[in-house]
């Protein structure tokens, strides 16, 4: 088996300085880590196994554990906890480091993982103190959910049938080629989905479904859902390099993977 390889939202930005993603996951540490210093792991294995469908482990940083999430296939989050008790005198006794592994995460921006990961704590924090989510608007959508699917919805006229099981892949969930389009659906988290159904008349629609959905507070279900929607829009663009594409695609990937491609770096 080969060995993994790690990455931080530092090199994923590639901005050369500290970055907005680095500040926001420190912050994200010192937010958390007290809810982490004397529970049981045992308490945390089940909510990371049955609820998040992740696996707590070991990836060799002299952390005391890991959680390992997939947000997509080979996009996979890694928060890492340390204890150390208050040996610097600044009152933190312990932090989380985040790592980032697969074969497809330089490509996904700080921006997308760094929210990911902030969803996720704040879903194990409610889950830890059996408190319900405050949104539970799931038929409803935000004006910014309104916004990403009329601007997002141009790229996935390029989807091609033969392309299917590909894209089935790629995003870990099925994929159907309707009469008048396509539907996409995901289980983003154990029994939790999103679905993604295009129409080249009616444009890009949403909705979500799954026995644990009230697990999730609806508008932190419909980022992970722009989300979804990014990551097809990276496998558009990739498959489909040669031809010109709507300016949207470009501003899905990571500024490493920009760089890596010699492509301008644009911000959404």
């Amino acid at each position: 088996m080969s060995k993994r390889k790690f990455w931080t939202v530092g090199q994923i930005d590639a901005t050369g300085v500290r970055g907005p993603h680095e500040k926001e996951l420190e912050d994200i540490s010192n937010a958390k880590y007290e809810l982490f210093v004397d529970l049981d792991l045992t308490i945390l294995k089940e909510i990371v196994n049955n609820e998040l469908g992740g696996k707590i482990e070991n990836i060799g940083f002299n952390e005391d554990w890991t959680i390992t999430i997939e947000m997509f296939p080979e996009v996979n989050i890694h928060i890492a906890y340390s204890y150390f008790g208050d040996e610097f005198g600044d009152g933190i006794e312990a932090e989380f480091k985040y790592y980032f592994s697969g074969e497809h995460v330089t490509w996904v921006p700080g921006e997308d993982s760094a929210t990911f990961i902030d969803i996720t704590m704040d879903f194990i924090e409610r889950l830890l103190k059996k408190e319900e989510p405050f949104e539970k608007n799931y038929d409803k959508k935000t004006e910014l959910m309104e916004k990403v699917l009329v601007q997002r919805n141009e790229p996935f006229s390029f989807l091609r049938e033969e392309k299917k099981n590909e894209l089935a892949e790629f995003i870990g969930g099925k994929v159907w080629k309707t009469t008048e389009g396509w539907r996409m659906k995901r289980e983003i988290f154990p029994q939790i989905f999103i679905e993604l159904m295009w129409d080249k008349e009616k444009g890009l629609g949403i909705s979500f479904s799954g026995e644990k959905l009230t697990n999730i507070g609806s508008y932190h279900l419909e980022l992970i859902g722009i989300f979804l929607i990014n990551h097809i829009l990276r496998f558009i663009t990739i498959k489909n390099e040669n031809q010109k594409l709507p300016d949207i695609c470009y501003v899905m990937f990571s500024r490493m993977y920009t760089k890596e491609k010699g492509w301008e770096h644009r911000k959404r």
